[in-house]
């Protein structure tokens, strides 16, 4: 067994995780914490668009080619005179700029590599014949983090909660790792003192607010919380940016979801299912300016939503209307987010009958056909939404 993780080996696993992650612009490095950074890739201080982009892209070649961190340097040096990016931390000294570049590449690297681990680890297949995890701390570190040398050899089962916020990394720089292994194994750590975590693992510093041990905002598996809703960050953040960046982070947002989420498998789910109450999310309002300026209400940050209802709701009231229009199938669920982002025509209409929310009507021509959608608009202080009320589909 190697003393050290072999992060410059990329496998599909690791990139799949770093490639889904959305761009999200951000002042500092703890704007956004735990497993929120499954979703979101961020540099502190990079709020541009294209800045960020061209990092990203960066910190891609360093994991997929595994370039290395001189390669990283010089390709962060250059995109910071390209973009004439000033003010970072780090800037303005040869030691400033080595540890800046080598904490963004570090810290992607390592979790990249842990999160891709986590979902080969985590393999039902896998889990069958090696149902526990052994953690293992790097030899022949300079500056060795005593408590993580102690958890050296640990072997525990991949459900006991240790793993929850001690799956590596769990700090700046942290070089830890972990590996499955089978029954036999962990009888022999148990053997040796090594079957359980030493008493305190879970006591919480009162400097850091998480446990002993662990750095701030590491607390988490990574790779463990990648179906973790962003929905709440990203909406709080939308409201504070600057218009140019909201517009920039919507895009990437709505293009990530729609890209990943399945609306049509989603209606008809619901629609089988009346147990069903969880709404799907489609995306953010991409057109909040155009919309204040018919509606006069400030959509900047709300969220696109297919209650699971409307689907019901849209197939009891308009699936047999007749004449000029069709009853509405699980497909045409993939064209909501489209109505309301390229709509023909809009107006305001009556509270809703249920909430006394006020109610957009946007229509939206597709192929031979016009789609008529209904939204109830949801101002609450958290989870503002546009939410699908109606679905009519005329035929022309």
């Amino acid at each position: 067994m190697p003393n050290y993780p072999p992060f410059r080996q990329t496998f599909a696993e690791q990139l799949d995780f770093f490639r889904n992650k959305l761009n999200l612009p951000t002042e500092a490095w703890d704007d956004i914490e735990r497993a929120a950074h499954d979703r979101a890739f961020i540099v502190a201080g990079a709020q541009g668009g294209d800045l960020l982009y061209d990092l990203r892209a960066a910190v891609d070649k360093a994991i997929n080619e595994g370039t290395g961190l001189e390669q990283f340097r010089k390709d962060f040096r250059q995109l910071v005179s390209k973009h004439g990016w000033t003010g970072w931390t780090g800037e303005g000294t040869k030691g400033g700029e080595a540890w800046r570049t080598k904490v963004i590449y570090q810290t992607n690297m390592a979790t990249s590599y842990s999160a891709g681990r986590w979902k080969q680890l985590t393999n039902p297949e896998l889990l069958k014949v090696m149902p526990y995890w052994q953690y293992h701390h790097m030899d022949g570190l300079l500056y060795p983090r005593p408590l993580h040398e102690s958890w050296d050899g640990l072997v525990l089962h991949w459900t006991h909660p240790f793993w929850k916020t001690h799956f590596p990394i769990n700090g700046w720089g942290c070089h830890c790792w972990v590996t499955a292994v089978t029954k036999e194994k962990y009888m022999l750590a148990i053997a040796n003192g090594k079957g359980q975590p030493p008493e305190g693992w879970d006591a919480i510093d009162p400097k850091t607010g998480v446990q002993v041990g662990i750095d701030k905002g590491f607390d988490y598996a990574p790779g463990a919380g990648i179906d973790t809703s962003l929905r709440q960050v990203i909406q709080d953040k939308l409201i504070t940016y600057p218009s140019a960046i909201t517009k920039a982070l919507t895009r990437d947002v709505n293009r990530y979801i729609n890209a990943s989420q399945g609306a049509s498998s989603f209606a008809g789910e619901v629609m089988a299912d009346h147990s069903r109450t969880d709404p799907l999310w489609l995306g953010f309002v991409e057109n909040y300016d155009r919309l204040q300026e018919i509606t006069q209400i400030d959509t900047k940050g709300y969220m696109v939503l297919l209650p699971a209802e409307a689907p019901r709701h849209i197939e009891t009231s308009h699936g047999h209307d007749g004449g000029d229009q069709r009853p509405s199938a699980p497909d045409d669920y993939i064209h909501v987010w489209q109505v309301l982002a390229e709509y023909d025509r809009l107006e305001m209409s009556d509270k809703s009958s249920v909430h006394g929310q006020p109610m957009i009507i946007v229509w939206k021509r597709i192929g031979d056909e016009v789609y008529r959608c209904v939204f109830e608009v949801r101002p609450g202080k958290n989870n503002r939404a546009l939410a699908l009320w109606s679905l009519v589909i005329k035929l022309m």
